[in-house]
């Protein structure tokens, strides 16, 4: 009888041990730093899994089939990006606009991104009214009207 108690709490103690690694290496490699383009530039950055925040060069984007490059930059720092993938874009993705990415920093210095957002402006303004232009009359209107 204490022999099969003996046998069923290793059990436990296994099952546990196990459950326990999963939850902490999962958590581990879930986890994602935010930096942005200067910190990630100036070798400080000791995790490569990271998510990163600037904005995005006039004129950089360039689409290759499903892969897509652009350069990223923060003041006068910028990394080339690379994303591969057939989701869509946001509309306000463009040259000039601030983006996230998120994905790992390679070593030859380059960003392989596997998520790309685009961040929304903090304050939207409604767009002047146009004036109002009065119809001209048309010759084929007018015919029957009095002058």
């Amino acid at each position: 009888m204490a022999n099969k108690k003996l046998k069923f709490g290793i059990g436990i103690a296994i099952i546990l041990a196990v459950v326990a690694w999963e939850a902490i290496s999962g958590f581990q490699q879930s986890k994602t730093y935010y930096v942005t383009v200067k910190e990630l530039t100036s070798g400080k950055v000791t995790h490569q899994h990271v998510r990163v925040g600037g904005t995005i060069e006039p004129g950089s984007i360039q689409r290759n089939g499903e892969i897509l490059t652009f350069r990223l930059s923060q003041e006068k720092e910028s990394i080339p990006v690379t994303y591969i993938g057939t989701a869509t874009l946001p509309d306000d993705f463009k040259g000039g606009a601030k983006a996230i990415v998120e994905g790992d920093y390679m070593t030859d210095g380059t960003f392989r991104a596997e998520n790309v957002q685009a961040k929304c402006a903090s304050k939207y303004q409604a767009v002047p009214p146009v004036p109002k232009q009065t119809p001209a009359v048309s010759k084929v209107a007018s015919y029957g009207l009095p002058k």
